[in-house]
Order: structure tokens, then C-alpha cells, then sequence
């Protein structure tokens, strides 16, 4: 049985990409994640495939308005059949509660089961001298996944290095996906090491998603192997 706690970033253009790629990967790998990239290039239609296939999804489209504009949008989306969909954090508490309840709602509604929903902290993409926020990003992090917990969400994405942080203050059901993930061995500095697969499941991390050390091997089949070699026993 595949562990779901890997999601391999499905960031491609094409649908021949995803295709070779997820029959590449074959029965080893159960959860992907289907972000912007692909999702605006070629739409619901590649949801759907995945689900045929019966794969899990993760579609982080990072929704961000008023709080019934997400909560319609959430609820649209939840038709395509994803197993996580994910807000920003930063459109507030109240947004991510109408968001919560509306999924709830709508999905008791239709007798099927609710998608997790989950918010976006800080981006990655974002370091400390780049922040304008009062609070040091870590700070940040750690409110913003209170604030979605407190509003009924059920976890955050948040890099590896604030998943303990999350962790301690969110308690041990709270779920934590965690991108940027580079396998051991990989060309990493000291602080990068928290990155990997062991240290990252170590520090809280509920779910890793791993785009690139797969995507771009040479054998994507071996190198999802060696990382799933990695998460055994954490």
C-alpha cells in the first residue's frame, strides 16, 4: 500500500506530462497535488483522470477573497472530488470558518465525505528580510495555523522549519503539509537539512510534497522509492 503522506507536485503544462508521470510512478505513489500550473493549463478534466485512476488530490488553488466568494468557490470545486483544498490564512478568520462550515454544509448536504481543508501560512517563497509583517515569520506561522485550527480548518501548509513550532501548538491531529522537501544525499547546506524527508516527518510534518527530486529524475519510479525509503519508520 502506498504511503499518502508523500504528494508528488504534479507542476507540469501538459496532460501527457501528468500521464507519464503518474504511470511511471504507478501503484507506489497514491497522492498528488494539482496546483495552479496545471490546473489553469488544462482544467478539471485532469482531476477527474487522477480520480479515475484512483488517486488522491490535493488541489491547492490558495483561495483568497471575501469569505462567501471563497465559500462558493470551495464548494464548486469539492464537485471535482479533491481530498484537500486550501485557503490563505491571511483572508482571516473569518473567511476560513464561512469557508469551513459552508464545506461542511454543502458536503453533509450531498451525502459524501468533506474534503480537508487546509491554509497557506507564509509563502516559502518569502524570508525574513522580505517580510513585512510585525511579527518574525515564525511568529506568523505559528498564529496563522491557531487562527485556521480555532476556525474548524483542519491543518496549514507551512515549510519544515515551523512544523515543530505548529506542532506544539496545534496539537497532534492537526495536519501539516510541508513542500520544499529535498531528498538526503541531495546538495543541501546545514540549515537545509531540516528539509529532508526524515527530519521534516520528525518535526511534525504530516505530509511532504515532493515536486522536482521526482519530476525531473531520470527514473521518477526509483527516486519516489528511495524518498519512500527514507520516510520508513518515522
Amino acid at each position: 500500500m502506498a504511503d499518502e503522506r508523500l504528494i508528488v507536485a504534479l507542476d507540469f503544462h501538459t496532460f501527457d506530462d501528468v500521464k507519464n508521470l503518474v504511470d511511471a510512478l504507478g501503484s507506489g505513489v497514491n497522492f498528488y497535488k494539482v496546483g495552479m500550473e496545471l490546473f489553469y493549463s488544462v482544467g478539471a478534466p485532469v482531476v477527474e483522470w487522477l480520480k479515475s485512476q484512483d488517486k488522491k488530490i490535493f488541489l491547492d488553488l490558495k483561495l483568497h477573497d471575501i469569505p462567501n466568494t471563497v465559500s462558493g468557490g470551495l464548494c464548486s470545486l469539492m464537485n471535482l472530488g479533491a481530498d484537500i483544498l486550501n485557503v490563505h490564512a491571511s483572508g482571516g478568520f473569518t473567511m476560513m470558518k464561512t469557508a469551513a462550515e459552508a464545506l461542511q454544509k454543502e458536503s453533509a448536504a450531498r451525502g459524501i465525505a468533506r474534503p480537508k481543508l487546509i491554509a497557506i501560512t507564509v509563502l516559502t517563497s518569502i524570508n525574513q528580510s522580505e517580510w513585512c509583517g510585525a511579527l518574525k515569520i515564525s511568529e506568523q506561522v505559528v498564529a496563522f495555523a491557531k487562527s485556521a485550527k480555532a476556525a474548524g480548518l483542519d491543518g496549514v501548509v507551512a515549510s519544515p522549519q515551523e512544523a515543530k513550532l505548529i506542532r506544539e501548538a496545534c496539537g497532534e491531529k492537526f495536519l501539516i503539509v510541508t513542500p520544499g522537501i529535498r531528498p538526503a544525499g541531495a546538495d543541501i547546506n546545514d540549515q537545509q537539512r531540516i528539509s529532508t524527508p526524515t527530519a521534516a516527518l520528525a518535526n511534525g510534518a504530516t505530509h511532504l510534497v515532493i515536486g522536482r527530486p521526482i519530476r525531473a529524475a531520470k527514473n521518477p519510479r526509483e527516486a519516489a522509492e528511495k524518498i519512500l525509503a527514507e520516510m520508513r519508520g518515522v
